[in-house]
């Protein structure tokens, strides 16, 4: 899988450190790539005044799966290869992304367990100033059946939490 969390509290160099979210969705890779280009000048990679940790969460097979009787346990080890294919399809695009972009300074995460934990989590572990993570732009019905992690993470979040929403095509 990708890099596990390291618990280093500061990089060296003094530098800021923004968490940025991503999934397999295009909003939030359009956040990504938004971030990169608001906050990482490319001309100046050596002058970059943050440090970037791209986090994704990959769900466990338990509970993607669910508790779906006798069968569930042969189900498992195919879903969890499943889930960790994705975590790291989403890892590398994030990475050439950050490359593209000429980000000096970038980690790359990919740990188990509901997004919206995870990322608060690595606000914490990281001592984030900012976390940026997309809108998919649900309605309030879905966003209150869904869930929606970046309203979990603007309200339980201990930084800057930046909500990057993808335009919506004019007609």
């Amino acid at each position: 899988m990708a890099e596990e969390a390291s618990s280093a509290p500061a990089p060296a160099g003094g530098k800021m450190t923004m968490v940025a979210g991503v999934d397999e969705s295009d909003h939030s890779f359009y956040a990504l790539q938004w971030a990169l280009q608001h906050f990482f000048p490319p001309a100046q990679p050596q002058q970059q005044q943050y440090r970037l940790v791209v986090v994704t969460a990959k769900p466990s097979a338990a509970s993607a799966v669910g508790l779906a009787g006798p069968g569930a346990a042969e189900v498992l080890p195919f879903v969890e290869a499943d889930l960790k294919r994705v975590a790291l399809r989403v890892v590398d695009k994030a990475r050439e992304l950050c490359a593209a972009a000429q980000v000096a300074d970038a980690e790359f995460e990919a740990l188990e367990g509901d997004a919206r934990n995870v990322l608060c989590d690595a606000v914490e572990r990281h001592h984030a100033e900012m976390l940026v993570v997309g809108s998919h732009g649900y309605g309030a019905i879905k966003r209150a059946v869904l869930g929606s992690v970046s309203d979990y993470c603007a309200h339980h979040a201990h930084c800057t939490v930046m909500i990057v929403k993808k335009p919506k095509p004019k007609h």
